[in-house]
């Protein structure tokens, strides 16, 4: 007869469950907006000079309209959470490869100006040729900009963003390029928003797919990501954005179903950006995260 434990299983406990790291004192929404604001305005300038090669006039004024206009919110909502202009200037003053908030600056600040440029070629018919460079210019620099910010996050010491440091970057490209997508489909004529919808299936279908690695990978330490509030966002984030998938589908030719589809996806985009910065300060807050990873990794360093 197998004798039974009088002891139980011993649990994590902290010193008056006080955090370990300090908690990031990012604001918010400033930040999850410039999260999802970079990933929208990167992801467009692609949609908008595809739009251009292929001869799609309205569907490319209407992607380097999100672009710049995105660029230039996101621009805003940084410098609010930095308290002061200058501070975001200042950053502009020295290149850091080795931080990817001087990098992310070096990013956004030329492509806001170009993907602004593009625009006003495009609206006014001034310089097309420049106005087409200035296109090209922010195409290239749009896949950085809509991923630097992963790199952003996950170059911290936040255990459920530090963690996903490797899924994280697929995860913010396939949301910014559902969202443009997304937006594209909402004002554009549908006989011309299918690349839109193209985009905006291709980017869903990526970032449902990397989140799935992210939380199979992370085990306990991706807790956070399903727990509380932000398990709440990130899961009718999922919702939205596999709706607008199947409705996108379903409703090609249809105005309204292209418009009601569109929405889900920008949606769907705005709250996977929440869910994963609360997911992020969750984390941060809770000792267990950054003590017990740190435990395995020092048992399995010993084996």
């Amino acid at each position: 007869m197998r004798e039974r434990a009088v002891v139980p299983e011993p649990e994590f406990e902290s010193y008056y469950g006080k955090a370990i790291i300090k908690t990031p004192t990012w604001k918010t929404p400033d930040v999850p907006l410039y999260l999802f604001l970079g990933g929208l305005a990167g992801a467009s300038s692609v949609l908008a000079e595809g739009a251009a090669l292929s001869g799609n006039p309205a569907l490319q004024r209407i992607a380097r309209s999100a672009a710049a206009g995105g660029a230039a919110a996101g621009t805003v909502a940084l410098i609010h959470d930095l308290g002061r202009p200058e501070r975001f200037l200042n950053m502009l003053r020295v290149f850091k490869v080795t931080s990817p908030l001087s990098v992310g600056s070096f990013i956004l600040a030329p492509f806001a100006g170009l993907a602004s440029a593009a625009l006003a070629s495009d609206v006014t018919g001034l310089l097309p040729r420049l106005g087409r460079l200035a296109g090209v210019g922010a195409a290239v620099l749009g896949p950085p900009l809509a991923t630097y910010t992963a790199a952003l996050i996950c170059n911290t010491a936040v255990p459920a963003w530090h963690e996903a440091h490797r899924e994280m970057p697929f995860v913010f490209a396939g949301s910014g390029a559902a969202a443009a997508g997304g937006l594209a489909m909402i004002a554009a004529p549908t006989a011309q928003a299918a690349p839109a919808r193209r985009l905006a299936i291709a980017g869903a279908a990526l970032e449902m797919g990397s989140m799935k690695v992210m939380h199979e990978r992370l085990g306990m330490v991706g807790e956070p990501y399903e727990q509380g509030r932000p398990g709440r966002l990130l899961r009718l984030a999922r919702g939205l954005t596999a709706g607008g998938a199947a409705l996108s589908l379903m409703g090609r030719r249809s105005r309204v179903a292209s418009a009601l589809s569109g929405a889900a996806y920008v949606a769907g985009s705005v709250l996977t950006r929440f869910g994963v910065f609360e997911a992020g300060i969750a984390s941060a807050k809770d000792p267990k995260y950054t003590v017990v990873p740190q435990k395995d990794r020092l048992a399995h360093a010993a084996r």
